[in-house]
């Protein structure tokens, strides 16, 4: 038996402001704590802006205005009934850095938030400083991996394929969100998913996905992924991704990700023309920010300082 939700879960109290602000024509909900310069956290699946409750107080207490926000279609952001395409998801991220009154940030994304993030730093390079990633090879790699490594990376995709099914937001929702917990234990790490923290964090993406609309547009920002690669609109958008970055870039890894496999994502450092470094995390899976906080804390501050 489901109860009713709405978006007053994801209002979670802490170190940190809750607001809205409008971009790109939607109106979004955004986390802040902190002055200084701006590092904008994306988060990925199946989760929500509290993805980034470990790095936002301790990335504000370095000097720097750390804001995360709730992706469009998740959370306490509109749910419009399209925009969950590439393009558009990089607009949202760009709308957000001016809206918030800024000229640009130091960007950081998780899993499909960093996918995000490669987007937005091709399409919108004089936005962002400098970009982190976490668990997301380049969207080209991806694609490439997906067609050369049957047996790896395709297989690994299985989870995400079956989103194209149509209404497989009911499956995803059914018992409480229980297969949203699913996926968390499936692609986080063994030490993290038998922590004491972790069961918390698991009812909270639980709860934020059952908030009406929300696992519908989660799901279409990867139906559209398939869909646009039989479309004009899709080879647009592979043409345009194909501009080397010129923001500096930082690549942490899971060695255990079960969903990115590590070596789909060590080749993304080809698409990057800046400063490029990539770090594989032993023991860290597909969720390294909640994995290992301190760790990836630490990182983060080194990138965006430029040490």
């Amino acid at each position: 038996m489901n109860t009713a939700v709405d978006d007053s879960c994801v209002m979670i109290d802490g170190p940190w402001s809750h607001r809205f602000v409008s971009a790109n024509g939607t109106r979004f909900h955004v986390v802040e704590a902190g002055t200084g310069p701006m590092v904008l956290f994306l988060h990925g699946f199946p989760e929500f802006w509290y993805a980034w409750h470990h790095q936002l107080a301790a990335v504000a207490d370095a000097g720097f205005r750390a804001v995360a926000i709730d992706l469009r279609g998740y959370g306490a952001s509109d749910k419009p009934p399209r925009g969950y395409d590439g393009y558009t998801m990089a607009g949202d991220v760009a709308g957000l850095i001016r809206a918030l009154g800024e000229r640009s940030a130091f960007l950081v994304g998780a899993g499909y938030g960093g996918m995000i993030g490669w987007t937005t730093a091709a399409f919108h390079p004089k936005l962002v400083r400098r970009l982190v990633v976490l668990g997301a090879a380049h969207p080209l790699r991806l694609r490439a991996a997906l067609a050369t490594d049957p047996r790896g990376q395709l297989a690994a995709a299985k989870p995400v394929l079956r989103f194209q099914v149509p209404r497989f937001e009911h499956i995803l929702t059914r018992d409480n969100a229980a297969l949203v917990g699913d996926y968390l234990r499936m692609w986080g790490s063994p030490d993290w998913v038998t922590s004491p923290g972790y069961a918390d964090y698991e009812r909270t993406c639980r709860e934020a996905m059952r908030i009406p609309q929300a696992a519908f547009c989660a799901l279409e920002t990867y139906r559209w992924a398939v869909r646009a690669t039989l479309r004009l609109q899709g080879y647009r958008f592979v043409k345009l991704l194909q501009q080397p970055l010129t923001a500096p870039t930082l690549q942490l890894h899971g060695a255990l990700d079960p969903a990115v496999l590590p070596r789909t994502a060590q080749g993304s450092g080809r698409y990057v023309l800046a400063e490029y470094e990539w770090r594989l995390l032993p023991d860290a899976s597909h969720f390294p920010h909640l994995e290992q906080p301190e760790l990836v804390t630490g990182e983060i501050l080194r990138w965006v300082k430029g040490l």
